[in-house]
């Protein structure tokens, strides 16, 4: 049975540690965590059909193709599959993922606890495209085609329904995948904060991201050195990381 085996996900995280002559510095730590397919869950966020920055969507459209694969082989373990297009639930709203959302009885998730917010690595107050688009306007309409939507899936853009999804489908770890990591994967109301805040254990896919970065600005890197800038940021702060490798086997 799909249930009954195990995804042994390798999480990363960064440990703040002293070298032998005392001095701080950041130690990369992983830890296989061994958890049932049948209670992890992918969270897909944003993945949306088109952007305002035409780089961001390219990178968009590449991340998509590969996502489908994963979440595929995932699906077939038993691994729950979330899609969280925002602002996208008018074009979805008599899908049957949906419909299956809305009928899962709500839950209140727990008071939400206290957090160090620090600020991100990268500046990206003038909107993170690298492509010269000034933000912002509503480019999109619904999830990329790209990536299917299966027969047990759901979908939603809200946390209180993806909330009251977790623990109606007894989910041990949430992995969430999508864009960008910077702004929608950390703030959503179904992003890494809120669900840091409210005691569920996430990961994020650090192979299946995106920053919204222009390296003009600081810390004046490239487009990829500022995403890994931000995925360590998370790993130091937030919650580990995952490679998706980790979601499409199971023993």
């Amino acid at each position: 049975m799909a249930d009954a085996r195990q995804l042994t996900l390798n999480l990363r995280t960064q440990r703040l540690s002293r070298d032998s002559a005392n001095r701080a510095y950041w130690d990369t730590v992983v830890s296989p965590k061994s958890v049932p397919a049948g209670r992890t869950a992918i969270l897909i966020c944003d993945v949306w059909d088109n952007h305002w920055s035409r780089g961001a969507a390219e990178r968009c459209a590449e991340i998509a193709a590969r996502m489908n694969d994963v979440v595929t082989a995932a699906r077939g373990l038993g691994v729950s599959i979330i899609h969280a297009p925002s602002d996208t639930m008018d074009f979805y709203v008599d899908h049957p993922a949906r419909r299956r959302m809305l009928a899962i009885p709500a839950v209140s998730p727990l008071e939400s606890a206290d957090h160090a917010d620090p600020p991100l690595p990268i500046d990206d107050s003038d909107g993170g495209s690298d492509t010269g688009e000034k933000p912002w306007h509503k480019a999109w309409s619904r999830q990329h085609p790209a990536i299917e939507i299966g027969d047990q899936d759901v979908i939603s853009d809200r946390g209180q329904e993806v909330y009251s999804f977790l623990r109606h489908r007894d989910i041990a770890q949430v992995v969430i995948m999508g864009v960008h990591t910077n702004m929608c994967i950390l703030h959503r109301s179904f992003g890494i904060k809120q669900m840091v805040r409210w005691g569920v254990e996430i990961a994020l896919a650090r192979d299946l991201t995106d920053t919204m970065y222009n390296p003009a600005m600081r810390p004046y890197l490239s487009h990829d050195e500022g995403t890994r800038l931000v995925i360590e940021f998370i790993e130091k702060l937030w919650c580990p990381t995952v490679s998706s490798e980790d979601l499409a086997k199971a023993r």
